[in-house]
């Protein structure tokens, strides 16, 4: 029979420590990287596995881009829309403006943990300005409507802008207000323009789920 010295297990014990230190690493790193702030959400993508599917608009790699962050109500067919406009580069659905760290999809629908149904956008501003972007935003939606789109309602339907620099803030309050004065919409303007936060990803399925089930716009779910 063999015998097994303290010595002899030592390599074994070692081997074991160092595997489970590695898996520990690998479970915060994904808790660490599920939020985002102000960063790309192309190199966020890349991070946290989610697979954020460049759109038909790509171009170069090496493009310069910027980030902005929106919520209009269900962020299947807003993210669709953004998706759809040229300059953008690459999309995000998940939750914004919370009090809850790492929300769920059925936790945010509780309208407990405060986050809005929100898109982060990448995109190039030698293509699509920032202002355009929120042209874009005020006509996806009905900014009037307090907590609610059409059926959908609750704060996690709520319209927002969440702005991601000083220029961003100027840009969305001047904006709002040339729209709001414009006699075009029969109620005053709800749209929080608030500072941009932790993003949290929505789950796998949200992420182009307007695309993947070949369908347009929104969905009651």
């Amino acid at each position: 029979m063999t015998k097994f010295t303290a010595a002899s297990q030592a390599p074994v014990v070692l081997l074991v420590a160092v595997l489970i230190l590695l898996a520990c690493y690998a479970v915060g790193t994904t808790r660490r990287n599920r939020s985002m702030g102000n960063g790309s959400v192309a190199h966020a993508a890349v991070k946290t596995g989610h697979g954020l599917a460049r759109t038909s608009n790509a171009l170069n790699p090496g493009t310069q881009t910027d980030v902005a962050s929106f919520a209009a109500g269900c962020f299947w067919g807003v993210e669709q829309d953004f998706r759809s406009t040229p300059g953008v580069i690459a999309t995000a659905v998940g939750y914004a403006g919370g009090h809850t760290t790492e929300p769920a999809y059925k936790q945010v629908c509780t309208d407990a943990t405060g986050h809005a149904e929100a898109v982060q956008v990448e995109y190039d501003p030698a293509v699509i300005s920032y202002d355009k972007l929120l042209d874009v935003f005020w006509s996806l939606h009905d900014p009037t409507t307090l907590n609610r789109q059409g059926p959908d309602y609750g704060s996690q339907y709520r319209s927002a802008i969440f702005y991601h620099t000083p220029e961003q803030k100027a840009a969305a309050e001047a904006s709002k207000a040339r729209l709001d004065q414009s006699g075009k919409l029969a109620r005053p303007i709800v749209t929080e323009i608030v500072p941009a936060d932790h993003f949290w990803f929505a789950e796998d399925y949200h992420q182009q789920y307007s695309e993947k089930r070949g369908i347009a716009g929104c969905r009651v779910h």
